[in-house]
């Protein structure tokens, strides 16, 4: 397996995009504006989106996805995620006024797009890959995922901050190799990210004190322009990890 990272920002700017990874060829977790370094043919392989919450952030690229490559396609892109998920979906963006509902382009039999929904700790098995969604803590509905393969596990834990669950979740992981999880304000913006729901290095330094395992870790959803200060801060408090930002066109192979 080959998780490609396409978006990892927490914003956009200067070669930043948001958050996008695409699993080998045809499955994209979340659809940031990452998914527009993509080129032309490998946009028409996406198959399956799983989605982490409906966050713009993370959702922005899909319609522009399906309206670039939907007539090119045999198949509808089937989008997996929490059933309150897809209905901001349903209700907010494929209404039919900030863009057209293609689960009924070009007709309901034969659509471009069509809405999985997930249960926290149920498997979706596609080949040999087992996606299945963890549970996280937001301000909206929201899950990480745990990717499988014979080789190992890697998870990625979308948007959160603490979230006993979630660490119970990883710890119960026995092949985990990978974490790929969220650190996104410095501690001077602690406010802003206890209000947004995100972590800052002190939150994650308490998260990963209770992780069992020793996976690679990779930082992800850094606020533009606060990296340098948020890793160093985070390297301070964590010193017996090693912590490593995501960087766009990164693989990680399993």
């Amino acid at each position: 397996m080959k998780f490609t990272v396409l978006g990892c920002s927490g914003g956009i700017g200067s070669g930043r995009h948001t958050t996008c990874f695409r699993v080998d060829d045809d499955v994209l977790i979340d659809v940031g504006s990452g998914v527009t370094t993509l080129e032309f043919d490998q946009l028409v392989k996406i198959d399956h989106v799983f989605l982490t919450h409906a966050h713009l952030d993370h959702v922005l690229g899909l319609p522009l996805l399906l309206d670039s490559v939907g007539d090119l396609r045999g198949r509808p892109v089937t989008v997996h995620a929490l059933p309150a998920v897809l209905k901001v979906l349903s209700e907010h963006l494929f209404n039919w006024q900030l863009w057209p509902d293609f689960r009924e382009i070009p007709s309901p039999d034969a659509p471009w797009l069509r809405f999985e929904p997930i249960e926290p700790g149920a498997a979706c098995v596609l080949g040999d890959r087992t996606f299945r969604p963890l549970p996280v803590e937001h301000v909206v509905p929201a899950c990480g995922y745990q990717v499988s393969v014979p080789a190992g596990s890697l998870v990625f834990s979308g948007d959160t901050t603490h979230s006993d669950a979630f660490v119970a979740a990883l710890n119960a992981i026995p092949d985990l190799r990978h974490l790929v999880i969220e650190t996104s304000f410095e501690n001077a913006l602690e406010d802003i990210a206890r209000a947004s729901m995100h972590h800052w290095p002190d939150s994650l330094a308490r998260e990963l004190r209770a992780l069992k395992a020793a996976p690679e870790i990779w930082i992800t959803h850094l606020k533009p322009g606060n990296e340098t200060s948020i890793m160093a801060e985070l390297r301070a408090r964590i010193p017996e990890r090693v912590l490593v930002p995501l960087q766009p066109g990164q693989v990680i192979a399993l």
